[in-house]
């Protein structure tokens, strides 16, 4: 019985929805069928009366003020107002020219009422719906067609169905408001979806994109200051030359594993066949990242002042591809054989300094043409996660790195 059921409430379903395409594309074919019905519905109401009453000797006036106010709804869609006006005049008229007040007589009235609360405010609806009603009623209870009725159903009776189309107006209205709200929500739910899915993918590939620019400069800087120091010394030191060339292995292997984790970011997490992913660097990594300087040439020094304390694992890599791009960029710009390298913890900021000897010159700023970005790559990450950096010569000479990361607080 159930599934009876429901397959005619589908069917039923389908048919409205067939039906709500054909109005929707014609509106005027519509509207033409629903003021022909209600036309019939006012010619079989004209020709009611009470038992032993005579109908009205008014014929022809009757008739037309039934058809003025039926074509009057043709234009119900952009002058509801006036299609009520015009509509309550002619029926009002007809009450009083002595046609039954009956359901049918009012069927264009009524028409008139519910589309005007559908498509105008609820004081405009009052409004016209109070006037209407008021005089609607008035009618009734002085016309003579209705004397053998008492006064009360005369007055109940107009009042009533007057007040119906109203009602069921006004809940049409507050419906459609409703399912417009709903569906302005939904479209703006997966506007914001889309939104958020661009910014974390602009977020994730500006992230590898600081990665990868860590890694190849730093280790393709190095790689190159290796390689020109052997070639320098190849002819009068070949044992330290052997030493940096073996060096310089190492540093194109450390390239290739730091490229191999970093891209490996990019492959699916439930890829059963992937490898797993190396952990990320830290200030833990600091011996292997002086030493590999050491191996190009720069001699760094690190000091450590005040109790250490663990960092979160973004604060982490971020202070040790801080330190990084600082030194890559003393091998490249500054020209000096000496860089220091400060640690200090400090309340909830651990500060990192780092600073060389060499002539006081920044590396080139970030611009369109892509140089430089690791100067906006520092700063990008301290800011990331609520740090601050600040880099500039210094007095004494050479350059100087400061970055400011917060610490985990303490249990």
């Amino acid at each position: 019985m159930s599934s009876s059921l429901e397959r005619y409430q589908d069917r039923l379903e389908r048919y409205s929805a067939r039906v709500g395409k054909y109005a929707d594309r014609h509106p005027r074919l519509i509207d033409l069928a629903v003021v022909l019905a209600l036309m019939g519905c006012v010619s079989l109401g004209s020709s009611l009366t009470m038992p032993g009453v005579a109908p009205p000797d008014h014929r022809t006036a009757g008739a037309t003020l039934m058809g003025v106010s039926c074509l009057a709804l043709l234009r119900y869609r952009s002058h509801p107002r006036t299609a009520v006006v015009v509509t309550a005049v002619c029926t009002v008229i007809a009450v009083v020219l002595g046609y039954l007040v009956t359901p049918l007589l009012l069927a264009p009235i009524m028409a008139a009422l519910y589309w005007l609360a559908m498509l105008t405010d609820p004081k405009t609806t009052r409004a016209f719906g109070l006037a209407t009603t008021v005089a609607m009623t008035a009618a009734a209870v002085f016309t003579d067609s209705m004397d053998e009725l008492s006064l009360l159903l005369r007055t109940i009776g107009p009042f009533f169905w007057l007040m119906l189309p109203l009602a069921a107006g006004n809940v049409t209205r507050l419906r459609r408001a409703y399912l417009q709200a709903v569906q302005a929500r939904a479209e703006h739910a997966e506007r914001t979806r889309e939104e958020e899915a661009r910014l974390r993918v602009t977020e994730e590939r500006m992230r590898i994109a600081r990665e990868l620019h860590d890694v190849v400069a730093h280790h393709l800087a190095l790689a190159n200051a290796q390689a020109g120091t052997a070639a320098h010394l190849v002819l009068t030191r070949p044992e330290q030359t052997k030493k940096i060339l073996t060096d310089l292995t190492g540093t194109t292997s450390s390239a290739l594993r730091e490229l191999k984790a970093t891209l490996g970011l990019l492959r699916q997490n439930d890829d059963p066949a992937a490898d797993p992913l190396e952990p990320a660097p830290g200030l833990a990594r600091l011996p292997e990242l002086v030493a590999s300087c050491e191996s190009a040439g720069l001699t760094v020094t690190v000091t450590t002042e005040g109790e250490p304390r663990p960092l979160s694992p973004g604060a982490d890599l971020t202070a040790f591809r801080i330190v990084q791009e600082a030194l890559t960029n003393v091998t490249k710009h500054a020209g000096s054989q000496f860089a220091r390298v400060r640690l200090v913890y400090s309340g909830s900021r651990l500060v990192i300094t780092v600073s060389d000897d060499g002539p006081a010159s920044a590396p080139p700023p970030a611009t369109a043409q892509g140089r430089g970005f690791g100067v906006l790559g520092m700063r990008e990450r301290a800011h990331s996660i609520g740090g601050e950096l600040r880099l500039g010569p210094r007095p004494e000479g050479g350059f100087e790195v400061t970055t400011a990361l917060p610490l985990i607080p303490e249990a």
